[in-house]
């Protein structure tokens, strides 16, 4: 869901899955049954068939799984990460933090599997859990999904940034779109900002705006007074990452299942202060070539979703979209720049916590872009010998340039809609920033170093 609701898209049972492939979903809408990790969207899980022990190639994976399946060497190559690589850049000295609920037991393990496999140095990752966890239960769907959702976050993150520390954070509260958990959660962030631990904080779930109290009096100060660790970031130059979320334009109502039958945005995507991540898809070669542009993510099926974005109800538009108002009106729009989120074109990842969904399996959603993407920020931190802070400003500044400049990085998004299957109206790529996209996707051989000197 970028995390939104209670995390039950995990609850189908091994052998009712065909023996080829085990590809299935767990919202507890069947209108959403959502196979994956996104707390707010559902992300597609992938097992791949039999007794394998490595990931698919690319062509095996369309052949017999109908979809595809991307490595760390083919995002690279891609978003054409290696001439960075190649010049030491690669987030040493930077801190990204990711914020859970809860964890897993195999998460060191499983990333050193994952390391192992792709060529990657792997990395210590620091657990500071801030409850009493409780002992992971493997038939416990919300521990389940949050195992594997967060596992698959921190191998992206340290996929894109080899090099970077990487904490999480465990809260020990599910976040649901009650808004349960929401003053844990923001507690857990002010705590590590004000330690100076975390130069990139993602989070990747959010609550529907229209759930917190008040809202449909047009009272948001629920939401308002959950932002002092927002505040306290912008403060101390910390960079917020937020998942836009893969419902389309809709998200779901407080019981956690029933998505609403109109636009609607959700917190904290929505909130100014947060660098809003939305989804594409790649179309490359197993070698990472691309065969066509990048389209929003929109896989046209109740299962895998569509990219997150609209327009809040709740924060007037900030400065830096002023030069798209045209586009977003009086509101803050999401989202605010995008990556691969697509269940078709999906991140290979391998976990090991639940013994029935042990072993390699393709991600998707906007709840895995956003840690990688947060990877991408500890790249330009590390370049620019400082924090970053709200980078916002910055990418709509170089999203306006790279009208007339290529050398911005960004890379204008104009195909697909992020409609979805209850049919809430989306919105369509188009030159431009729009809500579906947001400013595109990026080249980050020329995105990083502009990112790194703020225009």
């Amino acid at each position: 869901m970028s995390r939104v609701h209670s995390r039950k898209r995990f609850g189908f049972i091994a052998a009712a899955i065909p023996s080829v492939l085990m590809a299935g979903a767990l919202a507890a809408d069947p209108a959403f049954a959502a196979a994956g990790t996104s707390h707010d969207g559902g992300a597609a899980v992938t097992q791949q068939p039999g007794d394998a022990t490595i990931p698919l190639p690319n062509h095996e994976c369309q052949a017999v799984a109908h979809t595809i399946c991307y490595t760390p060497a083919q995002l690279s190559k891609a978003y054409n990460l290696d001439p960075l690589y190649k010049a030491g850049i690669t987030g040493k000295g930077q801190t990204i933090v990711i914020m859970t609920a809860f964890g897993s037991p195999t998460l060191q393990h499983d990333l050193d599997v994952y390391s192992k496999q792709f060529g990657l140095k792997t990395t210590k990752v620091d657990v500071i859990s801030f409850r009493r966890q409780p002992v992971f239960d493997p038939d416990n769907n919300s521990q389940i999904n949050w195992a594997i959702g967060i596992t698959g976050e921190v191998e992206l993150a340290h996929t894109a940034a080899p090099d970077a520390r990487i904490v999480l954070a465990e809260t020990g509260v599910d976040v649901a779109q009650t808004v349960t958990g929401w003053r844990q959660v923001m507690d857990a962030e002010k705590y590590l900002i004000d330690h100076n631990i975390g130069d990139v904080i993602v989070n990747g779930f959010n609550t529907t705006e229209n759930n917190f109290p008040g809202f449909d009096k047009g009272d948001f100060s629920s939401i308002e007074d959950l932002r002092y660790a927002f505040k306290d970031a912008e403060k101390h130059h910390v960079t917020l990452i937020g998942a836009s979320g893969q419902r389309g334009t809709t998200s779901l109502e407080p019981d956690g299942s029933t998505p609403y039958p109109f636009q609607v945005n959700s917190w904290p995507s929505s909130d100014p202060l947060v660098t809003s991540v939305g989804g594409t898809s790649l179309h490359l070669t197993d070698t990472g070539e691309r065969t066509a542009p990048d389209s929003v993510f929109n896989d046209n099926d109740i299962h895998l979703g569509a990219s997150g974005g609209g327009l809040s109800h709740v924060f007037a538009r900030p400065s830096y979209q002023d030069g798209v108002k045209n586009v977003v009106g009086n509101h803050r729009s999401t989202p605010d720049i995008s990556m691969n989120a697509a269940g078709r074109g999906g991140f290979w990842t391998y976990g090991s916590a639940v013994p029935v969904f042990s072993g390699w399996r393709e991600l998707n959603g906007t709840e895995q872009g956003a840690p990688y993407f947060a990877g991408i920020v500890a790249l330009a931190g590390q370049m620019a010998h400082h924090r970053l802070g709200n980078i916002n400003e910055t990418v709509y500044k170089l999203a306006a340039a790279s009208r007339h400049d290529a050398r911005t990085g960004i890379i204008d998004v104009n195909d697909g809609t992020n409609n979805n299957v209850v049919n809430v109206p989306g919105f369509t790529a188009v030159d431009g920033y729009e809500p579906a996209a947001g400013v595109g996707t990026f080249n980050a051989a020329l995105f990083v170093p502009r990112l790194a000197q703020g225009h």
